[in-house]
């Protein structure tokens, strides 16, 4: 029987526990800034900063108008979501502390501050893809239209109550949904876009862009590996039970290896392959480790969950040098990282959740990657007919942090 004393008690516990990791997802934009700016040249410094703080604001409010109200207003599995707007009315105390099936076991306004910063984090994976020649205005276009409808679309089919739910598909905190979708979203704006001035040469030449500041990528990365522990061990969304502190510590352990596991098979791989420890091959592996345990952190063992990441960071080479070979040019590999390791992720929740299947995890990717990928597109296409994706050849050889924001992030090392 439901201790109904304990509820205000347990209802406060998980509301500050769902607040503090959204916090440190919100975090999570700081690391994607650093990353992001760290592996682009110094001319496109500043226009990348830009764009990294101004999504995240325009995630806030989009999610806030739209995005909310479309991805958790109904349950009953369909396809399209109701339509409406705002988050609504609070809780009311007389209904949590009623209790029983279905009581409210959070803020309303904590649930949306933690869904929120994943919509800012699935739009982060865009810009770094796109960076270095495509316009500001032209991206912040697009961020409106993603965090507005397009994630939350399918954002609904999954944790929502939309149909992918409903068929069995399972994605914990996001493989599918927040990175996958990033990736497939960043991929379609790359195919139009093209790739940079100077990347690939005649006869399969590729050449090198090496990024202005490693030490700023590699924070970067620390800075995501510590905000990941509130995304995964939120999304747990309870801490008040000895199931669910149980739960969210061995989220937490193995969110941490899977990263450990994803760096050093890339370190592995980039040692075999390039006979040097490559540092940005291992901060994609971290990344891609991370990626891949975020479909289900709660049920591997500790050994599972390393080796999940493992195959995640050697996954995650193979993917940047492929696409390099195909001509798409990813200056900081996040279509390698959110798009290969949320695909592999995705399909290893079956090896250590037993009411997943293959069939429900293919099918939910395949969902995802076709919606983002076919609405992606032609959101994409009609910003290129209406303002143009790409800043001009000139402006692109002198850096867009001029052109796009009137100032250079390292002004005494950059002017002629």
């Amino acid at each position: 029987m439901e201790n109904t004393a304990l509820i205000p008690l347990q209802y406060a516990l998980d509301t500050f526990y769902l607040l503090i990791c959204g916090a440190l997802v919100m975090w999570m934009a700081a690391g994607f800034a650093m990353l992001e700016s760290g592996l682009v040249r110094a001319k496109n410094t500043a226009e990348i900063l830009t764009k990294n703080i101004v999504l995240y604001a325009l995630a806030c409010v989009m999610y806030l108008l739209l995005g909310y109200y479309l991805m958790y207003s109904g349950d009953a599995g369909g396809v399209l979501p109701n339509f409406g707007f705002l988050i609504g009315s609070e809780h009311a105390v007389e209904t949590v502390a009623a209790g029983g099936e279905g009581a409210p076991g959070f803020a309303k306004r904590a649930d949306f501050f933690f869904q929120v910063v994943f919509t800012a984090t699935c739009m982060s994976i865009v810009s770094g893809a796109v960076a270095e020649r495509m316009k500001l205005w032209a991206f912040l276009a697009f961020a409106v239209v993603m965090c507005g409808v397009i994630y939350p679309v399918e954002g609904y089919w999954t944790w929502g109550g939309g149909f992918l739910k409903h068929a069995g598909f399972k994605d914990f905190a996001g493989s599918g949904v927040v990175h996958l979708a990033g990736a497939t979203a960043a991929l379609a704006g790359v195919m139009l876009l093209g790739a940079r001035k100077g990347k690939y040469g005649p006869n399969g030449q590729i050449n090198a862009f090496p990024g202005a500041n490693l030490p700023l990528a590699t924070l970067g990365t620390l800075i995501l590996w510590f905000g990941w522990f509130g995304f995964n061990g939120g999304s747990q969304l309870k801490i008040s039970s000895i199931e669910d502190a149980n739960a969210v510590a061995s989220v937490f352990v193995n969110t941490n290896l899977a990263a450990a596991g994803g760096l050093l098979a890339a370190l592995v791989v980039a040692r075999l392959l390039f006979g040097k420890a490559d540092l940005t091959m291992i901060l994609n592996g971290a990344l891609a480790g991370l990626v891949a345990i975020t479909a289900e952190p709660a049920t591997p063992t500790g050994v599972q969950a390393a080796l999940i990441g493992a195959v995640g960071g050697v996954l995650v080479v193979f993917s940047i040098l492929l696409l390099d070979k195909l001509r798409i040019d990813d200056p900081v590999g996040a279509i390698s990282v959110h798009g290969a390791g949320g695909l592999w992720g995705l399909l290893a929740v079956p090896l250590t959740n037993s009411s997943a299947s293959f069939s429900a995890q293919l099918m939910g990717a395949a969902c995802i990657f076709a919606w983002v990928l076919v609405a992606s597109l032609l959101v994409w296409g009609v910003i290129k007919l209406v303002m143009g994706l790409r800043v001009s050849e000139e402006d692109e050889y002198e850096g867009v942090d001029i052109v796009e924001c009137g100032m250079e992030a390292y002004p005494e090392f950059t002017r002629k």
